[in-house]
């Protein structure tokens, strides 16, 4: 049944958790806990100075939550965050915070900052996120900061996610995990870490692997992981190098038609109501392979001045294939195939001092990326289980090429000032200056022929400030207030498929190129935080970002991934975030409330699947709930047995091609959203000893059925899944996993 929740529902989920927190005020000390404001690190600035709202996640609190891939753990534990399945594989993942997205589908609209270590991860062709190449078993902890903050640089227009790995110092010792569960899942990881404090040194190394049937058919997936770092400090200078190694093939078959509907609004059951495990057409495979090495490097001047570098390098390589019905008139199925080579490598280097009432930091940075990208596409049929197979005497053509180069350099500075005793105003401020180069090699439409086109070069500056102040008042509570300007430059993929009238296939057919504008980011911030009694702590933010000239991807084709990017003039994130977290003995609480309108502001005219979608200044973008509420609970019942929960509520949320409120052009308006959803999962854990752990979890308990995306297409098939060739409008969706068990050992010596 469709639920549609209201806003009373997060008002009285606010009201009960200012109740619950209220009942056990006490007047003890607060915990001080601080966290860096730019990639590098500096000093570090107590979090409650700070004039944003921020979230951290350490070693401990990622080993109890057992919440599976990152993705997963970040969408069940804080506030703002949660993932789209639309390729329903756990390590492809479409996560959103606050409605900007960090994600592995390329043609996303990016707008979130990851980093590891200090290093970027968000990838040259298109500033996407491979979660599948993160070495999850060695993070140590995760922070989130909000807004369009300049000091974490280009692409941070929602926020930043600041990912940071253990060393030999750290995490000494033999740590290893081994576990299967349901859809043949297997994941075993281990590491060893050491450090000698007489000398200095630290060592660390970490494997771990994971493989899995998957829970929809045809849709295996396997990866692997190897770090190691090896370091030393002597008290004043440190350093470590660090080298990453991964590789993944993954299958995400995408969305799947719920239903087809007829101009009068009438609903036909489709494949997926057949068949939950049911997939559109496959496959749809990728492969990732990564090798990294980094050198980080901070010298302490004195006791309160730390100089801090990093240099890296990054190369990863990216290959695809797909099965896809066809857009040419007269075929029947297309299989497409990718390959994307990437190089990113740059330094950066920083001053971090207190002086007096200041803290602050200044510093610069130089990244530069190289990017080789090309695309074959070979006339196919389908088979029984609507698997592409490739037309014999057929071949693969060249279908598109791309050689693409980029170069940022940065400045920054930002200070902390202490204007009073309970006063404190930072202050950013940084200079980009990006230039994008690219050579497209593409079909020409009137010969045929392959041609290599002319090399276009796109220059972009900018220069990003942010203001905000924070005012303790009492010893439990402060108010805060932030303004922040950023910028998000084009990249390769983006300016080579930007021309409406040549539609590129996704991964990337590219184009000839109109000039796209930066997209520049307005984020306005204010909250309060309360401490309440020792342990616990309560943070009630409002916040608002203004986007113009946006990134938008338009796709002619859902099915088919055929598409162009554009500037859209206006669009504007805003809500509410409520968030609590208390320790009461044996048991540890911690709720999260929030509210999105994620909107254009402007009037214009949008390409989503199968149609044009006239959109007005408050149409809602697809894909994101307007209500979010999640709870969790862990209760140590004895010193080795715990048990855990985290329940979720996402609220409604609208499909695309429908934002307008129709389904065709000209046709009567038909509300396709959506319907809200909760799950809920448990876990287990007994330590009969001291190194050994049994852990188990359960994954959406009440098996719910339910869908985290939607989007109108065409499909060609019967609800039974057989090939007619006749075109009938779809709703796709992504549906949600069903329940799942897990159960894993943990060693520790």
């Amino acid at each position: 049944m469709r639920s549609h929740p209201k806003r009373s529902r997060c008002a009285a989920a606010a009201a009960w958790l200012v109740a619950v927190a209220g009942a056990a005020a006490q007047n003890d000390p607060q915990q001080v806990e601080v966290i860096g404001t730019s990639p590098l690190t500096g000093l570090g600035v107590e979090r409650d100075l700070l004039p944003y709202s921020s979230q951290v996640l350490r070693r401990g609190a990622i080993d109890r939550a057992q919440g599976g891939p990152t993705t997963d753990l970040l969408a069940r534990r804080l506030p703002g965050m949660q993932v789209n399945d639309i390729q329903g594989s756990p390590f492809q993942s479409d996560l959103t915070y606050r409605g900007y997205r960090a994600s592995g589908l390329l043609g996303a609209s990016q707008g979130l900052s990851v980093y590891l270590d200090g290093v970027r991860i968000n990838e040259p062709f298109g500033d996407v996120v491979q979660w599948d190449l993160l070495p999850e078993f060695s993070l140590q902890s995760i922070s989130v900061v909000p807004g369009a903050n300049p000091a974490f640089g280009l692409n941070t227009l929602g926020g930043a996610i600041a990912l940071t790995t253990a060393n030999g110092r750290s995490a000494p010792g033999l740590r290893a995990e081994v576990g299967f569960g349901s859809f043949a899942r297997k994941r075993a990881d281990v590491s060893y870490g050491h450090s000698d404090a007489a000398s200095g040194w630290h060592q660390y190394v970490a494997a771990g692997t994971f493989d899995e049937r998957g829970w929809r058919d045809h849709s295996p997936g396997d990866l692997q992981h190897v770090l190691a770092r090896i370091g030393r400090s002597d008290g004043v200078t440190e350093w470590d190098v660090s080298l990453l190694a991964g590789r993944s093939e993954l299958t995400g078959n995408g969305l799947v038609p719920t239903f087809t509907f007829d101009e009068d609004g009438n609903r036909m059951p489709d494949l997926l109501e057949s068949r939950h495990e049911a997939v559109f057409t496959h496959p749809d495979r990728t492969r990732n392979t990564l090798g990294q090495a980094a050198f980080n490097w901070s010298h302490q001047l004195d006791t309160d001045a730390r100089l801090q570098g990093l240099a890296y390098v990054r190369g990863t390589k990216r290959t695809t294939a797909n099965g896809d019905v066809a857009d040419e008139a007269g075929e029947i199925a297309s299989f497409n195939t990718t390959t994307t080579r990437q190089t990113a490598y740059g330094a950066a280097v920083s001053l971090a001092r207190r002086s007096g009432d200041h803290q602050w930091q200044v510093g610069a940075s130089v990244d530069a990326s190289r990017v080789r990208f090309r695309q074959s596409e070979q006339e196919a049929v389908f088979d029984a289980s609507r698997g592409t197979v490739a037309e014999e005497g057929e071949e693969a053509e060249l279908s598109a090429a791309v050689q693409g180069r980029t170069v940022t350099l940065g400045l920054y500075a930002t200070d902390t000032w202490r204007v009073a005793s309970r006063t404190h105003v930072t202050g950013t401020v940084r200079v980009n200056r990006s230039r994008v180069s690219n050579q497209l090699t593409r079909v020409d439409d009137d010969t045929g022929e392959l041609e290599e086109q002319p090399r276009e070069t796109f220059h972009y500056t900018s220069v990003n400030p942010a203001i905000g102040v924070t005012q303790g008042i009492g010893d439990a509570w402060s108010v805060f207030a932030n303004i922040a300007r950023n910028t998000r430059v084009p990249t390769a993929i983006e300016l080579g498929c930007a021309d409406s009238d040549e539609p590129c296939r996704l991964p990337a057919g590219l184009q000839s190129d109109p000039f796209l504008e930066q997209v520049r980011s307005n984020s306005i911030e204010a909250g309060a935080r309360w401490r309440p009694a020792a342990g616990q702590r309560v943070e009630l933010t409002a916040y608002r970002t203004d986007n113009r000239n946006d990134i938008v991807f338009g796709s002619v084709s859902t099915t088919g991934q055929l598409g162009y990017f554009q500037n859209f003039p206006r669009t504007r994130h805003q809500g509410i975030d409520l968030a609590w977290q208390a320790g009461f003995g044996a048991l540890t609480l911690d709720a999260t409330a929030g509210t999105l309108r994620a909107t254009y502001e402007a009037d214009g005219t949008l390409r989503i699947g199968e149609r044009n979608v006239g959109v007005t200044r408050g149409t809602r973008m697809a894909g994101l709930p307007r209500h979010m509420l999640k709870l969790g609970a862990d209760w140590q019942i004895t010193p080795a047995w715990s048990v855990g929960a985290d329940w979720q509520r996402y609220g409604s949320r609208v499909v695309q091609g429908n934002e307008d409120g129709l389904a065709e052009d000209g046709g009567e308006r038909i509300d396709l959203s959506l319907p809200g959803y909760d799950v809920m999962h448990l876990r287990m854990s007994w330590r009969p000893s001291s190194s050994l752990e049994l852990i188990a979890r359960v994954g959406n308990v009440f098996d719910k059925r339910y869908a985290t995306y939607g989007a109108i297409a065409e499909t060609v098939f019967d609800a039974q899944g057989n090939y007619t060739g006749d075109e009938a409008d779809a709703l796709f969706v992504a549906p949600g996993a069903p329940r799942s068990l897990f159960i894993g050992l943990r060693l520790s010596f």
